[in-house]
């Protein structure tokens, strides 16, 4: 298992950007306990879904600027800002970890999307804590954003929290009203099989890739992908990950959260 001084690593099942706004639900309960039980980190490094683009970059800015990377919402949720500082020598410590990949810093084109945010705005509410965002490379295969989680596990020993957001399974097109704290029966087979994974073996996470119920849960892999960072993190500690909240939305929505290495939190799915 990891040493005490060892960061913890998380992936959060972020669901809708509505939940921001949630004062509180079996979800953002699960986040804001989290963020309680870990020591107080130097930097948060967030690798979002919706950070998708065809290369890895990384946040290099003093003060990113709050994304709504959304329509259709309340007035509300695009008045939500999240004012944390950035930390540009951080981000080229990342840059330096993840070679011989290379990591563009990105100084202006990007900031806290609403996979950070939506999350943030529980688990470290004062937002004191830099935070960076890392870029998902749209061009590379399951196993490859393992290996870079992997590269980035030093961090970790740096006093640094890592956070995955997105979606095991992640379907807008199958949405079922009719279900909404439920999942249908594929949703719920590739979310177990996620699980026995990211408990027993996270290193064969990318095996998720053949599981039958592959395309109805992951119809584009963005969501998918920060769970692989995770897992590569959780496989260089040589630990499994822990199941910190287990559920479903509207059918086709996977909320499952897992934490690496962390504190006494309460792990269980209701």
């Amino acid at each position: 298992m990891s040493s005490p001084t060892t960061m913890p690593a998380a992936f959060i099942g972020h669901g809708s950007p509505m939940n921001a706004l949630d004062p509180t639900n079996r979800y953002v309960d699960r986040w804001r306990a989290f963020g309680a039980s870990v020591p107080r980190p130097r930097a948060i490094v967030v690798i979002s879904a919706h950070w998708y683009i065809n290369g890895t970059a990384v946040t290099a800015m003093a003060a990113p600027r709050t994304i709504h990377d959304f329509f259709g919402f309340p007035p509300e949720l695009f008045a939500v800002r999240y004012p944390a500082p950035g930390d540009p020598d951080l981000a080229a410590e990342i840059a330096e970890l993840a070679a011989p990949v290379w990591v563009g810093l990105d100084h202006d084109s990007w900031g806290f999307d609403h996979g950070a945010w939506s999350v943030l705005v529980h688990a470290f509410p004062d937002a004191s804590v830099p935070v960076l965002q890392l870029s998902i490379d749209a061009t590379k295969p399951l196993a490859d954003h393992v290996a870079l989680g992997a590269r980035l596990a030093p961090l970790r020993e740096r006093d640094v929290l890592i956070l995955g957001s997105g979606n095991i399974v992640h379907n807008l097109g199958r949405l079922d009203p009719g279900r909404p704290d439920e999942g249908f029966p594929s949703s719920v087979a590739f979310d177990d099989e996620a699980e026995r994974l990211m408990t027993t073996d996270p290193a064969s996470i990318a095996s998720l890739g053949e599981h039958p119920a592959y395309s109805a849960a992951v119809p584009t892999p963005e969501h998918l992908l920060p769970l692989m960072y995770i897992a590569g993190l959780a496989a260089a500690a040589g630990t499994p990950a822990d199941l910190l909240v287990k559920g479903y939305a509207f059918g086709s929505l996977s909320m499952t959260s897992y934490i690496v290495g962390g504190a006494d939190v309460t792990r269980r799915s209701s």
